[in-house]
């Protein structure tokens, strides 16, 4: 297989990072495609793209004339592109020249994986959600807080296996990726890296992290503006996932428990969104 990657940058209101994200790609190592999708900004962002494609043939971009989410226009970027290895990559996260290249050597052995590296803010601390389990909707429906915290911790090994990862950086080969037809577009913002994670080990890879790498993440720039959209599409989002995978096994009971406990989790943040 060739060692080529195409990168798919998603971005919407990430004038703040983009510039920064896309000159770190284009010094990365292996990167032969960067296919930039917009959804529909009106902060500049696209004028950073013009400029990168117009300096780089790697780099082309989509414009879309709405917001059709993260999953759809994710789709879009891979579809776009034909490179044997597939990174997507947030707007506001800092690749390091060697990370793609070294996180494709890992997974290479592999064959079909999903992968992830470990991610730190500006003052090098590690975020805790880059490593997930799947949702666990018995804890939930005794505790929603409880439920809701995915978060694992990091182990010993240099790629340690877990069942999902955060969709702010992932690699994976392109026939992996077609195998399970992509992202679930029904998904507008949250829970379809959890969906398509799960999905994959349904058909036999391996999700992991490698702990050895690292990137920097300016988290929520796009999102900062906008809590309470985001908390309204993470909880639909859960709600989506969980009648996907669990609610055909459950009865309607159990689905109407599971439904309440997930809204009246988006109940409690409200004083916290109102707050910020």
């Amino acid at each position: 297989m060739s060692v080529a990657i195409a990168v798919v940058v998603v971005s919407y209101q990430s004038a703040a990072t983009l510039d920064a994200c896309l000159q770190r790609l284009r010094a990365a190592r292996d990167v032969t495609q960067i296919r930039v999708v917009d959804n529909a900004s009106d902060d500049g962002s696209l004028g950073i793209v013009q400029r990168h494609a117009l300096a780089d043939t790697r780099v082309r971009f989509i414009a879309n004339p709405d917001n059709p989410g993260f999953a759809t226009a994710c789709n879009q970027g891979a579809r776009d592109s034909d490179a044997p290895w597939l990174a997507f990559v947030n707007p506001d996260l800092m690749v390091e020249p060697e990370t793609l290249a070294a996180l494709r050597g890992l997974g290479r052995p592999l064959g079909a994986c999903v992968l992830g590296v470990e991610q730190v803010d500006e003052q090098g601390r590690a975020d805790a959600a880059v490593r997930r389990r799947d949702p666990d909707f018995a804890a939930m429906l005794r505790n929603p807080s409880a439920g809701m915290r995915l978060a694992l911790e990091a182990g010993p090994e240099a790629l340690q296996t877990v069942p999902a990862l955060s969709g702010a950086l992932l690699l994976m080969p392109r026939t992996l990726f077609e195998h399970i037809d992509g992202w679930d577009a029904g998904y507008r913002l949250h829970a379809e890296d959890l969906d398509l994670c799960r999905r994959a080990r349904a058909a036999g890879a391996t999700v992991a992290i490698a702990n050895g790498l690292r990137v920097l993440h300016v988290r929520g720039v796009s999102s900062r503006s906008r809590p309470f959209f985001v908390e309204w599409h993470k909880h639909r989002g859960l709600w989506r996932y969980f009648r996907k995978f669990e609610a055909p096994r459950r009865g309607r009971a159990v689905r109407a428990a599971v439904w309440c406990a997930i809204w009246a989790h988006a109940v409690l943040q409200l004083p916290r969104l109102v707050l910020r």
